[in-house]
């Protein structure tokens, strides 16, 4: 369990399975298995009860860089917490692959790979450089689902 061990070192605590909102119909999993792959469906930020954080609005107008950073953040411990459930053992992630983040952004809003640093810098803090970094994108879009600031996705090789 050296994750684990590395989560609770960092004093990093992860929040419990997502919750999604009553009027949203789910029809996909939140992590699908595949081979040796994990995909990581969209994530948004979470409380750690497992609901969507509060924070909402576009980044540039609404929510500040910086809050849009620790938004990235906590839709990293979603995606982990995710993983967790769907892997059973987080030392089963190998290595981080590739992650497509989504900011939500204002007009003239042009600083999306700072924002999406919130998530790569929490992966690479919990798995190391050699399996945590990642190839990755940052994109701003008009609108995200619920008016989340961030989304992100992502691939992942696992352990059998």
């Amino acid at each position: 369990m050296r994750i684990e061990a590395r989560l609770k070192e960092l004093n990093i605590s992860l929040p419990e399975p997502i919750k999604v909102p009553p009027s949203f119909r789910q029809t996909f999993p939140f992590v699908r298995v595949h081979d040796n792959r994990a995909y990581v469906s969209g994530h948004g930020p979470t409380n750690p009860d497992g609901t969507l954080a509060k924070l909402l609005g576009k980044v540039g107008a609404e929510v500040t860089q910086e809050q849009a950073y620790g938004a990235a953040r906590l839709t990293g411990l979603a995606i982990i917490a995710s993983l967790k459930q769907e892997l059973g053992d987080l030392d089963r992630v190998e290595k981080w692959l590739r992650v497509f983040g989504m900011v939500n952004s204002a007009p003239g809003f042009k600083n999306q790979p700072a924002v999406i640093n919130g998530f790569s810098d929490l992966i690479i803090e919990v798995w190391g450089k050699e399996a945590g970094r990642h190839a990755r994108s940052a994109v701003g879009l008009a609108e995200l689902p619920f008016g989340l600031p961030v989304e992100i996705e992502a691939e992942i090789l696992i352990k059998p």
